[in-house]
Order: C-alpha cells, then sequence, then structure tokens
C-alpha cells in the first residue's frame, strides 16, 4: 500500500489526500507532529517537508508532484488538469501561484493566531499522530513554539505582510469568478479549484476537512483569530473555497 507521510493539519497535506481519495488510491497516512515530521520525510526518502508519498518505483516529495501522479491515474474526463495545453498551462500556473503565495503567507499568519493559545492548539494539531509525539509536544511546549517560529520567520509584525498577501490572492480568485464562471479556470472543476480550497482553508476552516478544525463561534477561539476566519468566509473567493469543499472533498470519480 502507498504511504503517505504528513503532519495532520498541514493544508499542503490536505492537497495530497484530497487528491488521492478523489480517485480512490488507496494509502496508508502516517501522521507527525512539527519538526518529527522532517525526521519522517527524510526517512521516507523525501526532503524536510510533507507530503511525501512513497509508491512502489518512486517517492514523491511535494504536492504538485502528487496531484501530477494523481492525475496520470484518473479516469479520462474527470483529470485535474485538463487535456486541453493551454488550459492545462492555465490551471498549472495558478497552482504554482497558490503554492508560492497563498500556501506559505496563509500557513503563517494562522501560526501566528494559534501558537498564542497552547489548549487551543492540542484540541486539533495532534490528531492522530503516535502517542509518544503527542506527548512530546505537550511537554516541550516551548521549545516547539520556538521551533515553529524559527522555521516560519515569524517576527513581530509578520502578520501584516501575511495578510496582505493572503487577501490579494483572495482577490485573484474573486477576479477570475466574477464573470460567473463556476471554477477558477471555467466549467470544470480543476487542480486550480484543489489548490486554491485547500491552501485557502486555514483561513476558511472547512467543515469538511479531513482534521476536525476548530470552528470561530466557539469560546476557544480568539476574537481576532476569529475575525479573519469570517472575513475570509464572507469574501467570494472564501465562499468558493467553502463551496469547492462541500461539492468536491467527499467526491470519488472511480480508480
Amino acid at each position: 500500500m502507498l504511504r503517505l507521510i504528513t503532519i495532520p493539519i498541514s493544508h499542503y497535506c490536505e492537497k495530497a489526500r484530497w487528491a488521492l481519495d478523489r480517485v480512490g488510491i488507496n494509502y496508508r497516512e502516517e501522521r507527525h507532529i512539527q519538526g518529527i515530521h522532517q525526521v519522517a520525510a527524510r526517512r521516507a526518502g523525501g526532503g524536510k517537508t510533507v507530503p511525501v508519498l512513497v509508491t512502489a518505483t518512486e517517492v514523491l516529495a511535494d504536492s504538485a508532484d502528487i496531484l501530477a501522479w494523481v492525475d496520470a491515474r484518473t479516469p479520462p474526463g474527470a483529470e485535474l488538469f485538463p487535456p486541453d495545453a493551454d488550459a492545462c498551462a492555465e490551471v498549472a500556473a495558478l497552482c504554482g501561484r497558490f503554492d508560492d503565495l497563498l500556501g506559505p503567507h496563509g500557513r503563517r499568519l494562522m501560526y501566528v493566531h494559534v501558537l498564542r493559545d497552547r489548549k487551543l492548539v492540542f484540541s486539533f494539531n495532534n490528531a492522530g499522530v503516535p502517542r509518544w509525539e503527542d506527548r512530546a509536544i505537550r511537554l516541550g511546549w516551548p521549545l516547539v513554539k520556538r521551533f515553529a517560529a524559527r522555521e516560519l520567520g515569524i517576527r513581530p509584525g509578520i502578520e501584516v505582510e501575511d495578510e496582505r498577501v493572503v487577501w490579494a490572492e483572495f482577490d485573484l480568485a474573486a477576479g477570475l469568478l466574477a464573470d460567473g464562471r463556476p471554477y477558477l479556470c471555467g466549467e470544470r472543476f480543476s487542480a486550480a479549484d484543489l489548490t486554491f480550497a485547500a491552501l485557502a482553508a486555514p483561513m476558511v476552516v472547512p467543515p469538511e476537512y479531513t482534521v476536525a478544525l476548530p470552528q470561530p463561534d466557539t469560546v476557544a477561539v480568539a476574537r481576532d483569530t476569529a475575525a479573519i476566519v469570517e472575513r475570509a468566509r464572507e469574501h467570494p473567493a472564501g465562499r468558493h473555497a467553502l463551496e469547492v469543499f462541500r461539492r468536491h472533498r467527499r467526491e470519488r470519480v472511480g480508480a
């Protein structure tokens, strides 16, 4: 069986899970906490990031490569990347942009907020990880916070830049949808929609996400964090992300 090395809450890992689930490809997910994931990724044959997909013949260490690998095994007519060369290039360009901008900036923005609240983090961060890793992150929380800050480049005020980039990417997606098209690249669901929705998940916290994320109306979520989620959900692109999760996250197109 395929092995998928992940951090449970990672939105890049959600991209990979979504693509594999959609086509009904069986895999064993191996979940790890932040920090330990780097060791697991390297042992699996990847680098220091996840997801890493281990197949019988190769190791794929990037979510974009995993989507391409899955698409080669997708039934005709249901591909995430359309067969037309120009349309495929448009989809791929959007995916690359969201991977480079929305993904890292949205991730850091929400880490800045949730790392303030140890109890909130533990309510969802460790879902499905080995028991010893759950204990380790709880006992070593101060070290974990320093590790996250170093790895993500968190410094005072960085969230201002992250918000600017996130809302610019939301505005870009909304601009594409403004002509009434149902999906970012036209009439069909594509890798661009899957990528945008998955990488927007830290801001819109969709109920269909694999890990149950804390919703903004719960008492555990701080007011300023909830305000970001509410703004994202009200944005046309945020509404699109939520609708894509609702309609397509549990979709199965065969194997």
